[in-house]
């Protein structure tokens, strides 16, 4: 695990953070922790898919699209290696 140090907090910012951190019942840094996670990481897992299927939507992209697509890039997995360039 990393470790942050900050300074220059200015005295009303910790204070209030001494507060928080009282009527959670725990200290101060496991307070400033629980903030920091709460504001930095998504509050629920990103599926890729999920969001892919959405995109995809909003695209307009039709079933017929998406086969003709997943068809195109059948026939190049498909087909014969390319050479690599020579030098």
């Amino acid at each position: 695990m990393a470790t942050l140090t900050i300074r220059n907090v200015p005295d009303e910012v910790y204070r209030a953070l001494k507060s928080l951190a009282a009527i959670h019942k725990r200290s101060m840094e496991a307070e400033v922790r629980a903030i920091l996670e709460e504001h930095s990481l998504p509050k629920q897992r990103v599926l890729v898919g999920n969001e892919l299927w959405e995109l995809r939507r909003n695209a307009g992209v039709t079933k017929a699209d998406a086969e003709a697509l997943e068809e195109k890039i059948n026939e190049i997995r498909s087909s014969k290696p390319h050479q690599p360039p020579r030098l």
